[in-house]
């Protein structure tokens, strides 16, 4: 799937830019967000709309941050529990945060989580010297990876997806780097499966509606700003299969998680893990009464 993924987007998503899919009730699937994608397990598009826009990726940012984290721990060159010492910088990044302190020493796990479940940006600043020695020679690696694999509207600036005029990727890339991300490193499955985790006794939830619904949800991660708008990455496994989903530039949170179930629903039924559901009949109306003439005087 993966040697083929890329390959497979490509032509499929030319065809797919210039038609938006029927639903199971034969009505347009219609979502708000202003880009989205969905990929089913044999990399074919099964929704497309605006995929190849670039747009900023905001938090999502922090997918290629924890690819290549788990790269240098796959490589041996960071340890899961090692102490990383925090940085002034690192500290002070914009918010979010998760109240790092400068000279302060976290174990690298928790780092890890505080970037996948609360999407902390000082955690992914602290990663980032930590794997790199600063967060400018980490963007010249999360660049070089995106070239690897084949991300073309892909450019970092930064590694917590702050906005930068200069930072940006596609729904189609996304689904590339999520895919990728989640095969080459399954662990980051489970933690981007996490909903809670604790920092100095405050526990961090993560309130996401899609892990409640039965759905299949196994991974995602949030992205927000006011230029981006709502982002998603999702990964859904339903019948030993994973799908793959981008949903970019929702108006609201609210209307992210509505499009995201949409759009799983729509490809559970395409691909015949789910029925779709018939139309309900509306009742047939009662004949009206006639009213009595009134009687002439």
């Amino acid at each position: 799937m993966l040697v083929a993924l890329a390959a497979l987007l490509a032509p499929l998503l030319a065809s797919a830019q210039a038609l938006q899919p029927p639903s199971p009730n034969g009505r347009p699937v219609i979502v708000s967000a202003g880009s989205a994608l969905v990929v089913d397990p044999e990399g074919r598009v099964l929704f497309a709309k605006n995929a190849e826009d670039e747009r900023a990726p905001a938090s999502l940012v922090k997918l290629m941050t924890l690819y290549l984290a788990y790269e240098d721990l796959d490589r041996g060159k960071v340890d899961i529990e090692e102490p990383v010492q925090v940085s002034h910088y690192a500290a002070m990044t914009p918010k979010y945060r998760m109240g790092l302190r400068a000279g302060a020493w976290v174990p690298l796990r928790v780092l890890l989580e505080g970037v996948a479940i609360a999407s902390a940006n000082d955690a992914a600043t602290a990663l980032a010297e930590r794997l790199s020695g600063d967060e400018a020679a980490f963007v010249e690696r999360m660049n070089a990876k995106a070239r690897e694999l084949a991300l073309p509207a892909t450019r970092f600036a930064n590694a917590h997806g702050l906005p930068d005029p200069s930072q940006r990727s596609s729904a189609r890339d996304l689904a590339v780097l999520t895919t990728r991300l989640l095969h080459d490193y399954p662990d980051a499955r489970i933690l981007l499966g996490g909903q809670t985790f604790v920092f100095n006794g405050r526990v961090h939830v993560r309130h996401i509606p899609l892990f409640n619904d039965p759905v299949g949800v196994q991974a995602l991660k949030t992205g927000f700003t006011r230029e981006a708008g709502y982002n998603l990455a999702v990964s859904v496994w339903r019948g030993q299969q994973q799908f793959v989903m981008i949903v970019l530039g929702s108006r609201t949170r609210g209307l992210s998680f509505l499009d995201a179930k949409k759009l799983l629903h729509y490809a559970f039924v395409e691909t015949g893990l789910e029925q779709a559901p018939e139309e309900r009949e509306r009742p047939p109306k009662k004949p009206a009464r006639r009213r009595r003439a009134a009687a002439s005087p």
